[in-house]
């Protein structure tokens, strides 16, 4: 009792088991459990802290005092190729604008005397204005295409102008363009190129050109019309690609002409026709030419491949294609000047004599038979397909309104007639 006494008010304990308890004997003797060691995982905490610790305090502006330049051995390399990147494409895109604007501070003279308004502008040019602003004439479609445009001339409905350039506004493009176009027939090198089409009138003024209060009789204007054809003066290099990329071109055949250099090849529909338009004149400016002459194409058919009989219509325009000279363009510019002048040479002199045109219109006659019986073939086709549609939806009528066992005969009569016609089929062939 006086144990318990002691228990409950902080009496002394103890110091062993009681010696008359036998029950807690085996226990009397262990030894006080001793709190383990700190392990090295312990100490981290207090490492960090050091670490931390060491690190010196500075103002949040004052980055140099807490970095080193080993901690920007990333940016070190990144930034050089981004800095590279814009300033490639800076350039790139610069340069093509100064080539394409040199083209037209080249040419601003010539079309400004052929055509009443030149350029995006808008405003009729008189004699007595100056020059129309490279600005102006230009239209910047993407960084590497430039665009042109010309109307107000006689014979001329309107004149397009494309100018290709080299993508050098991305570098890895343009090295990729050179690349593949070394050691694959597929990927051509990449070429700078002018592509000017004139549009002619062929008689349709009155459909084309604006009349004042929509009077359409008070246009009075000489007769523009002339029989179409097709011929072309190529550059040998372009001319298997131009076979296979142009519908109206794959309709001629090629004869080499002596009056032309060795280079340069005909492409006509008629010997007639190219003794009539290679003209002395004509011949010295191609020579002048060059090798940056492409191709000066006369044609009244698609591009490409018609598919429908609609698509045969005749479009009559001409089109002449240019690399761009690396040494100015006084080489080119009487055969730009003889391009512009073509429709007035065609409307005066390009109506043949009655063999040439019942020539040149069977040819078209026969492509446009060719296209009304793919028409018709698909016309054929398609009705054959709405009859089975229609015998199908019958058969399956039919055999709805019937019992188990007449479907059954009326399924064994249909196999027994297919036998009978496939064993006739076999028969005639043996």
């Amino acid at each position: 009792m006086a144990g318990v006494f002691n228990n409950l008010f902080g009496g002394a304990a103890p110091s062993g088991a009681a010696p008359g308890d036998d029950d807690f004997a085996d226990f009397a003797g262990a030894p006080d459990p001793s709190p383990a060691p700190l392990t090295a995982a312990g100490s981290a905490p207090a490492a960090s802290v050091t670490d931390a610790s060491n690190v010196p305090f500075t103002k949040w502006y004052r980055v140099w005092e807490r970095t080193s330049p080993s901690d920007f051995w990333q940016e070190a390399f990144i930034l050089p190729f981004l800095l590279f990147i814009f300033t490639y494409h800076f350039w790139g895109t610069r340069k093509n604008r100064s080539k394409a604007k040199a083209w037209a501070v080249a040419h601003a003279p010539l079309l400004q005397s052929e055509f009443a308004v030149v350029g995006f502008g808008g405003i009729a040019q008189s004699e007595s204005s100056e020059l129309v602003e490279p600005e102006k004439l230009l239209k910047e479609k993407t960084a590497q295409d430039f665009q042109s445009y010309a109307t107000g001339r006689q014979n001329v409905a309107f004149l397009d102008v494309t100018i290709k350039l080299i993508k050098r506004y991305n570098p890895i493009i343009f090295i990729m363009d050179y690349v593949l176009g070394l050691f694959f027939e597929s990927f051509p090198p990449p070429v700078e190129r002018v592509e000017s089409t004139l549009y002619t009138f062929d008689g349709k003024e009155k459909d084309l050109v604006p009349a004042p209060a929509g009077d359409a009789s008070s246009i009075k204007v000489p007769n523009s019309t002339y029989d179409g054809f097709i011929w072309a003066v190529v550059h040998k290099n372009a001319m298997r690609r131009l076979r296979v990329d142009r519908y109206d071109v794959s309709m001629t055949f090629t004869k080499d002409n002596a009056k032309l250099p060795d280079w340069a090849t005909v492409m006509t529909e008629s010997a007639e026709i190219t003794d009539l338009l290679l003209t002395p004149a004509l011949i010295k400016a191609i020579e002048e030419a060059g090798d940056a002459l492409e191709y000066l194409i006369i044609s009244d058919q698609p591009i490409d491949r018609p598919l429908k009989i609609e698509d045969t219509a005749p479009k009559k325009r001409i089109q002449l294609s240019l690399r761009l000279p690396s040494n100015g363009y006084d080489s080119t510019l009487p055969l730009y000047n003889l391009f512009l002048r073509l429709p007035d040479t065609l409307v005066a002199l390009a109506h043949w004599r009655p063999e040439i045109s019942r020539k040149l219109r069977n040819a078209r006659e026969e492509e446009t038979r060719k296209l009304r019986k793919i028409d018709e073939e698909e016309k054929a086709e398609e009705r054959k397909i709405t009859a089975e549609k229609i015998k199908k939806e019958e058969r399956e009528r039919v055999l709805r309104g019937m019992t188990a066992e007449e479907q059954r005969k009326y399924l064994e009569r249909e196999k027994e007639k297919e036998q009978r016609k496939m064993l006739k089929k076999s028969t005639r062939r043996g």
